[in-house]
């Protein structure tokens, strides 16, 4: 397979180092498809050549891809670009908002729905009353066809869904037009193995290493909105942070 070579101009007047101005350039690539699953990179001695750039400056731009896990490095076969891992930031926002807003496709398979009792080991976990009505929903989200996510969501019953919209849209775009507006919410992230039956939703063999999520979401008056029970393919799904001093 013949390496690809992307037109990419640095600007060596700007403030940004020309390493991350190479890795970016590749990713923008990579986001857009122009790098698409399994093709390979030029080496970093034909990117110094062409760009004018050091060995260690081109050795770092692409390491940071690698550490991404947007390229890999293969003895005999050399950097190829694999499928990227979708990253989200932390914020209050419905994936599939956030898939739409990164330039993927995402599609929705609805598992259940259904209104009963709160489950007692989801009762005891948030504190909510187990005899009460709530909206019992399971969803697995996929992104360019490829599974991501297995989504479990507990509403209070007096908020009524369409489940024809649930596959169209994101839970929170229907929570908007059922007149929710969300107000704030508390997460917990986690790591664990998936079940046998998740894996097999996620399109994997176990064990499978995903990340998860647990979310407590109000509305602006203070109600409960929904609990969220979320796990995610972790070779596919990051989740991004801003820390500051």
């Amino acid at each position: 397979m013949a390496s690809r070579r992307l037109d990419i101009t640095l600007d060596r007047s700007a403030a940004e180092p020309l390493y991350l101005q190479l890795s970016r350039a590749i990713e923008r690539a990579i986001a857009t498809g122009e790098l698409a699953d399994g093709d390979r990179l030029e080496n970093e001695l034909s990117l110094t050549d062409r760009l004018g750039v050091s060995r260690p400056t081109a050795r770092q731009a692409i390491q940071e891809l690698v550490n991404k896990g947007l390229l890999v490095r293969k003895r005999g076969v050399g950097t190829q670009v694999v499928r990227s891992r979708f990253s989200r930031d932390e914020r209050l926002s419905s994936l599939f908002d956030d898939l739409v807003e990164a330039g993927k496709t995402p599609t929705t398979r609805l598992l259940d729905f259904r209104v009963g009792p709160l489950p007692a080991e989801i009762a005891q976990r948030v504190s909510l009353p187990a005899d009460e009505p709530y909206l019992q929903l399971r969803r697995l989200r996929l992104a360019d066809d490829l599974p991501l996510a297995v989504l479990a969501n507990y509403l209070p019953a007096r908020i009524e869904l369409d489940p024809a919209d649930l596959e169209r849209y994101g839970l929170y775009p229907c929570l908007r037009r059922a007149g929710v507006n969300l107000k704030l919410a508390h997460q917990r992230v986690g790591a664990r193995l998936a079940s046998e039956d998740e894996a097999d939703l996620l399109g994997a063999m176990p064990p499978l290493a995903c990340l998860t999520a647990d979310r407590l979401a109000y509305d602006d008056s203070g109600r409960l909105v929904e609990y969220g029970r979320h796990i995610y393919h972790a070779a596919r799904y990051s989740i991004r942070s801003s820390l500051a001093v």
